[in-house]
């Protein structure tokens, strides 16, 4: 009797553990952007900025933000969604280097977690998920694989995080000129 008992016990602690697994909803990718424009702060579904970098279709919200913010939407379009090849592996190497830390560092000026904790960390992540899917990233994969629910987004500097990310296009040379 008391073996069925633990038995029981340990098949009941199986099913819970498994529960836990299967029907948690863990995060690996940002759900909402927090696009910021000075004063103006608009929070988004990542798809709604999906669908606008996708197709240039702009959702209301969206249209009105930039318009205040005197932003031309073609442009913003074009910094979220011009590709930069890159390998992950030279990726990866330089962004777990010194070099790579300044980079992470003037990125999340750019692209940051609303606590503006552990930054580098997350950003590292999405860049280089990023790039592992087909040896390229945008500024739009990185928001998608960003492995927070929120990431910010300061507008108005995306022209530099752009650049920026062109600088990783380039060679060793170029970063260290950085």
């Amino acid at each position: 009797m008391h073996c069925q008992f633990l038995s029981l016990h340990q098949v009941l602690i199986l099913i819970f553990a498994s529960s836990v697994i299967f029907f948690s909803n863990p995060v690996f990718a940002a759900e909402q952007v927090v696009l910021k424009y000075g004063i103006f702060r608009e929070s988004l579904a990542v798809k709604e900025l999906s669908k606008f970098g996708e197709t240039g279709e702009l959702s209301r919200s969206l249209r009105v933000n930039l318009a205040l913010a005197r932003q031309n939407p073609r442009d913003i379009r074009q910094y979220l969604t011009t590709p930069v090849q890159v390998s992950p592996v030279f990726l990866d190497k330089v962004l777990n280097s010194q070099i790579g830390n300044v980079i992470l560092d003037e990125l999340s000026q750019v692209i940051h977690t609303p606590s503006r904790k552990a930054d580098r960390q997350a950003l590292r992540s999405a860049l280089v998920l990023s790039a592992s899917q087909d040896q390229q990233m945008t500024l739009l994969e990185v928001i998608q694989n960003y492995p927070t629910t929120e990431v910010e987004v300061e507008g108005e500097r995306l022209e530099n995080a752009y650049l920026l990310l062109r600088r990783l296009q380039g060679s060793l040379q170029d970063l260290i000129n950085f």
